[in-house]
C-alpha cells in the first residue's frame, strides 16, 4: 500500500498541490520535504511498534494508539488542508476522522482497502452483539464520507450494500507496483527447483487466503499425479507458515523465502511458471489481493482459488489471454487437482 501513496503523492504534487503524505513505520521516525514539478511533497513517517496480530486485546490498543497519534501529529497539516484522503491502513482511522470532520469541515476521500470490522467479522465466522453495533456504526460513517475509492468493483458492491451513494464512489484499481517490461530479467531458479513447474505465491498470505484446498490439491498432485508441479512460497503471514510446515509434515516439496526487496520484486514475478492466489469466499469485497495486478503485468500464467465474485478474476479475465488463466472454487480440490496437473503438462 505504502509505495501506491508514494507514487499517487508525487504524482498530485507534480501537478501543482502541496501534498503531505504520512504513514508509519516500525524503524525510525523522519520527515522529508521536496519540490516536484509545481507543488511540493512532505513525507512524514511515524515511528510505532509493531505487534502480534493474533493478539485481539494487544491488536485493539494497538489501533486505538496509532490513530490518536497519527491524529495528533498531523493536527496542523490538518488544519491547514483543503482535502484529506485517507486509507484503511491503519484500520479504523474512519471512526475519528469523521467525528473530527464535524469541527474541520474538509473534503474526506477514502481510498478504501480492507474493510473493518467486516475483515474481523469474517474471521470469526459471525458478528457478536459488539461487531454487529461496531458494523452499522461504520456504515453510518461511511455515509458522512465525501468520496470513496474503492480497489474493484466487488468493493463497490460491499459499499453501496453499506448504504454509500453510488455517485460518491471511484473504481480506481491500483496497477502493477512494479514496471515490468522485456528488459526484466528472471531471478536465478533455486537449485531444488531446478527442471521443475515452479509456481509461486508471493506476499502476504494470511487469514484471508485459502490454504486447504490449494494444500490438499497439492498433496494428490504429488501422490496421485504427475508431481511435477513445485510450490515456492515467497511469503509472510500465519497461513505461510501453516502451508510450509504442513507440506513439509507430509514429505512434500515446498521452497520458502521471505519477500524480497521493491527493487526485486519485478525479477521475482517473471521467475516462475505460474502464480498461484488464494481468497476465501467470506473476504470477497472486503479484501483485494493487490499482488493480482503483478502477477498479470508478468505474463505468466495465474492459478486462483476463490470466488468469480471477486475482482481477481474480473481483472485476469478482462486482461489475460485465454489459456492462461484458471480459477477454481474455494473447497474444489479435484478441481484444483486438474488445473495443477494441466499446469504440470503445459509447463511454461
Amino acid at each position: 500500500m505504502g509505495q501506491y501513496a508514494l507514487a499517487a503523492a508525487r504524482a498530485r504534487a507534480a501537478a501543482g498541490d502541496d501534498v503531505v503524505l504520512a504513514g508509519l513505520s516500525s524503524a525510525a521516525a523522519s520527515v522529508e520535504e521536496a519540490r516536484l514539478g509545481r507543488g511540493r511533497l512532505k513525507i512524514v513517517r511515524l515511528l510505532r511498534p509493531t505487534y502480534d496480530r493474533a493478539r485481539l486485546r494487544e491488536r485493539a490498543l494497538w489501533t486505538l494508539r496509532t490513530n490518536l497519534t497519527l491524529l495528533w501529529s498531523l493536527r496542523a497539516e490538518l488544519a491547514r488542508a483543503d482535502e484529506v484522503l485517507f486509507t484503511g491502513s491503519p484500520p479504523f482511522l474512519i471512526h475519528f476522522l469523521v467525528p473530527l470532520n464535524v469541527v474541520l469541515r474538509r473534503r474526506l476521500v477514502y481510498r478504501i482497502s480492507d474493510f473493518y470490522p467486516e475483515v474481523l467479522i469474517a474471521e470469526r465466522g459471525k458478528a457478536n452483539v459488539l461487531l454487529a453495533a461496531l458494523w452499522r456504526l461504520t456504515c453510518a460513517l461511511r455515509r458522512r464520507v465525501d468520496r470513496f475509492e474503492a480497489l474493484g468493483e466487488d468493493q463497490r458492491t460491499r459499499l453501496l450494500e453499506c448504504g454509500v451513494r453510488a455517485d460518491r464512489i471511484a473504481v480506481m484499481p491500483d496497477g502493477s507496483p512494479v514496471t515490468i517490461d522485456a528488459d526484466t530479467r528472471p531471478l536465478p531458479v533455486p537449485p531444488e527447483l531446478a527442471g521443475r513447474v515452479v509456481l509461486l505465491y508471493s506476499g502476504n498470505f494470511g487469514v484471508a487466503h485459502d490454504h486447504e484446498t490449494f494444500v490438499a490439491a497439492y498433496r494428490r498432485h504429488h501422490r496421485e499425479g504427475s508431481a511435477r508441479v513445485v510450490l515456492w512460497l515467497n511469503a509472510t503471514g500465519s497461513r505461510a507458515d501453516r502451508v510450509e510446515s504442513e507440506l513439509k509434515g507430509d514429505g512434500l516439496p515446498v521452497h520458502r523465502t521471505r519477500p524480497v526487496a521493491l527493487d526485486a520484486l519485478a525479477s521475482l514475478l517473471v521467475t516462475p511458471t505460474a502464480h498461484l492466489i488464494t481468497l476465501r469466499d467470506p473476504f470477497v469485497g472486503y479484501v483485494l489481493p493487490s499482488k493480482v495486478h503483478g502477477c498479470i503485468a508478468s505474463g505468466r500464467r495465474v492459478l486462483f482459488v476463490g470466488s468469480a465474485g471477486s475482482d481477481v478474476h474480473r481483472l485476469c479475465q478482462a486482461r489475460m489471454p485465454p489459456g492462461r488463466y484458471v480459477r477454481v472454487d474455494m473447497g474444489d480440490v479435484p478441481g484444483a487437482f486438474e488445473a495443477l496437473e494441466a499446469l504440470g503438462r503445459e509447463g511454461a
